[in-house]
Parts: C-alpha cells; structure tokens; sequence
C-alpha cells in the first residue's frame, strides 16, 4: 500500500557475492533457501513480509532470486532516504497522478481528463487497450475502478478501515509517520495486515491528528472488521471510524 521507494533493475545473480553453494536463483525456490540457512519461522516471516513485502506465503515456492532483488530494493532504500524505506506524497495519494502526469508528458505520453471509456479491448483473454470513441489507446496493463469491468471475474476484496486518531499509535516513539506489517503466520490468516499512519507533517490532516489505515485482503465474507481487528487493537483509542469496507 504506499509503495517502495524506488526501483531496480535485476542484477544477474552472479553479481551476488554470497549465495548458497550449488544453488540456482533462478531455479531453486526460496524455502529451499530458508532450510539450508535454518531460518526459524519469525525470520522467514520478517524476511518475506516486512522485508520484502510478499502479501502471503506464496514467494517460497517461487525462485528466490524474485526475493533477493527484493531484499536489495529495501536494503537500498533505506540508504537512500534515511530512516525509512518508504516515501508517501505530502497532501496524500491525489498526488501521485499529478506526479504520474507530468512524468508521463516528459516521455511524450498523453493525459487524458473526464474522457469517457467505452470498451476495454481484449485479445486472446488479455486487456491490450482502451477505447474511447474511434481511439485506441494501447497499453499491457489496465488500473480501474470495478465498475469499468463488471462482465469480469471478481478474484477478490481488499477491506480497509480509516481511522482519525488524537494520538500516535502507541509504542510507535511517538512516530509521526510509520507502516507496520502483521505477518499472515502471526495471526493465522492467509494474508498479512498492514497498517499505515500519516499526520500532520504529511499535509493530510490538521497538525493534532494522525490517519491511520487498517487493510488486508477479505478471506471470508463475514464481517470485514473482524478481519482487521488484530491491526484496529494496535491504534489506541480511535477518535472516529469510518468502518472496515470491502472494496
């Protein structure tokens, strides 16, 4: 959820000067890794979930070279901007398609306003552009609202509690900003919570507040809130609770 810093291009493996000896990163799956090192269970979980932020287990059966690039990308990042690996944009996310929108007109993208999208064009089972009247605008990926794509499978939910606190979150150093990471093992769940809390110095509430948002990927189709109630028991007193939503 407020992603990493920067990114990285994949260096070939052999550029890494410590490795397991005869072991393939690009064949030799990640628990494979953690058995020959005799990681316990907590440090498997620190590495694949706070380090590199796989959202479940899934990672440790895929080639661990996808987790030391990981790895590399947090370890640079927090020498890049100091205490955290992490930047947000000051006044929040509405931020980012400015941002997205002056990158893009500088490698001769166009931006495109309030213009209505009448089909997502699909070949061979796979989206490859929009179309807005005659124009196609050609594209890999696409990042939508659902309600541009309701004739799809819906492959899930994510639920997400805002939360106006009075207060830091406790046992935090009275930090003005943080993001914390409940592994999956830890709670017994199949996918990690993450909690992420801004302030004032952000620019995103008033200076005596702090926002903090609860999420995680629905598993059930019970009540959403109790799903994050491991992270909301983190916050302290709440001051108002704009309740867990599946979205």
């Amino acid at each position: 959820m407020h992603g990493r810093a920067h990114t990285e291009t994949i260096l070939p493996y052999r550029f890494f000067t410590i490795r397991p000896i005869g072991v393939d990163p690009y064949k030799t799956p990640m628990s494979a890794v953690y058995a020959q090192f005799g990681l316990e269970p907590g440090t498997q979980d620190f590495i694949g979930h706070a380090m590199a932020l796989f959202l479940d287990d899934g990672y440790k059966q895929r080639p661990f070279i996808e987790s030391l690039q990981a790895m590399r990308l947090y370890t640079q990042s927090i020498a890049r901007y100091g205490k955290s690996p992490y930047i947000y944009p000051k006044y929040g996310l509405g931020e980012l398609p400015q941002g997205f929108a002056r990158l893009s007109a500088i490698y001769g993208g166009t931006y495109m306003l309030d213009k209505k999208v009448d089909e997502l064009v699909m070949e061979n089972g796979k989206v490859v552009g929009v179309r807005c009247g005659d124009e196609v605008a050609k594209c890999q990926n696409v990042i939508c609202d659902p309600s541009y794509v309701q004739n799809k499978k819906k492959v899930g939910s994510v639920i997400r509690s805002i939360c106006l606190l009075r207060h830091p979150i406790p046992n935090t150093n009275n930090a003005d900003s943080l993001q914390l990471i409940i592994p999956m093992n830890q709670v017994k769940r199949q996918h990690d919570i993450y909690i992420v809390c801004m302030s004032g110095v952000h620019a995103v509430c008033p200076n005596d507040m702090w926002v903090a948002i609860v999420s995680t990927i629905a598993e059930t189709s019970g009540d959403p809130e109790k799903e994050i109630a491991p992270g909301l028991a983190l916050l302290g007193p709440i001051e108002e609770k704009y309740a867990g939503k599946r979205w």
